[in-house]
């Protein structure tokens, strides 16, 4: 009895459908490449962002495509955490789940800063925090409630980057500019890199197989589906940005998409924009803290964390102790670090992600996109600006040792 109980209480329930599942994944892709990578991508690329954005596209299409194929083997909690270990080993599924656990973290708090810096510049970090507060307890009263206000969520988002699109394309900006930095090979990929941080938002489709209907049918459908819409709003939006203020304005403004406006002759916009690009935020925080507390619950299912994390709320039916854990962290974070610092250190960490999750699904078959991923993943992780990287390394290096002192002390107590 014992056990039947235990296994109930760490169980999900499974209340989400195709529709959700998408929303999910665009609540935290939509507005987090727009409102804060996109500046710092136009600094590394200049003039080639677009050509930035293909790239990064390509390779999440790949990554996408593995892990749906993988997420339809094996439909739990804990996306490429899951497949790495059952493809793998255990090693590399708990190096996934690190890389995931610790880069979405710093996601988390990218996404609160930028709520922060729109709301109240002068109070960002304390803004930050409140909002991760909120989120926190949204999570906790379940993800029926997440879910139906990311959907709200995501359409206000949409429809303030379908304005911008208008007004900036139907403007009078144009304007002759400056060309900005000279366009490389080198600030191409870097671009990409960074702008990756905005399509990652799909392994939080993946990250919810155990509360799905469906799953093996649904996050395959529902992945390359939100990609795609993601996509098209960042290219449109990206290109009429770029078009109506230029590389170099674009690179060095604080808030691109209210100057891109102002400069069209729309400045009654730019309210529209500033809370459009709140909401964006903090949407993609509500998802982001969801998928990263799912991972946790995965992974402290099997002790890598506290195994306490695993516990799932008989009422609310979701991981209320890992969401908690989680919330605390990024709020922490939020409270301190750099927003472009936090963008830069995501995108490694989570490049490593699915560097892992194209290389299980060279398991499954069908290898030349997981190669091409695999590959894609590598080379776009170590092109990110040098800080990003070697606190990249130093990280999953430090959960690497992390793994082996605790198999180390496993083996001793044999």
């Amino acid at each position: 009895m014992t056990a039947v109980t235990a296994a109930d209480d760490s169980a999900l329930r499974r209340r989400l459908g195709t529709g959700d599942a998408v929303v999910i994944g665009l609540g935290s892709m939509v507005g987090a490449g727009i409102f804060a990578a996109l500046g710092p991508a136009a600094a590394a690329a200049g003039a080639g962002l677009l050509l930035g954005l293909a790239i990064a596209a390509v390779v999440a299409y790949c990554n996408a495509t593995s892990s749906a194929r993988l997420a339809a083997r094996h439909p739990q909690s804990g996306g490429t955490y899951v497949y790495g270990r059952e493809r793998l080993g255990p090693f590399w599924g708990y190096l996934a789940g690190w890389s995931f656990v610790v880069g979405k973290t710093a996601s988390c708090a990218a996404m609160a800063l930028t709520v922060g810096y729109y709301v109240w510049p002068g109070a960002a970090h304390a803004v930050a925090v409140a909002a991760v507060v909120v989120l926190t307890v949204v999570n906790y009263t379940g993800v029926q409630k997440s879910a139906l206000l990311t959907r709200v969520i995501v359409a206000f988002v949409l429809a303030v980057l379908a304005a911008v699109v208008v007004a900036v394309l139907g403007g009078a900006g144009g304007a002759e500019r400056a060309p900005g930095v000279d366009v490389t090979v080198g600030g191409v990929l870097q671009a990409a890199g960074l702008l990756f941080f905005a399509f990652a938002g799909y392994a939080r489709i993946a990250t919810l197989g155990e509360e799905v209907r469906d799953p093996a049918r649904t996050i395959p459908r529902a992945i390359p589906i939100a990609l795609g819409i993601a996509l098209v709003v960042y290219a449109a939006v990206a290109a009429a940005v770029l078009a109506g203020v230029g590389p170099a304005a674009l690179a060095s403004a604080s808030a691109p998409l209210a100057e891109a406006v102002r400069d069209a002759g729309a400045p009654w916009l730019e309210p529209v924009v500033r809370v459009g690009a709140a909401v964006a935020a903090l949407g993609s925080l509500l998802a982001l803290i969801l998928g990263v507390s799912r991972t946790t619950l995965a992974m402290a299912r099997d002790r890598h964390f506290p195994h306490a994390l695993a516990a799932v709320h008989p009422t609310f039916g979701g991981p209320h102790r890992a969401e908690i854990a989680v919330g605390a962290v990024v709020a922490v974070l939020a409270a301190v670090v750099d927003l472009r610092g936090a963008i830069g250190f995501s995108s490694f960490a989570v490049l490593v992600y699915y560097a892992i999750a194209n290389a299980a699904a060279l398991t499954l078959g069908h290898r030349i996109i997981p190669i091409l991923g695999l590959a894609g993943c590598i080379v776009l992780a170590f092109a990110l600006p040098l800080p990003s990287v070697a606190a990249g390394v130093a990280v999953v290096v430090l959960g690497a040792a992390v793994y082996g002192v605790r198999r180390m002390s496993v083996r001793r107590a044999i």
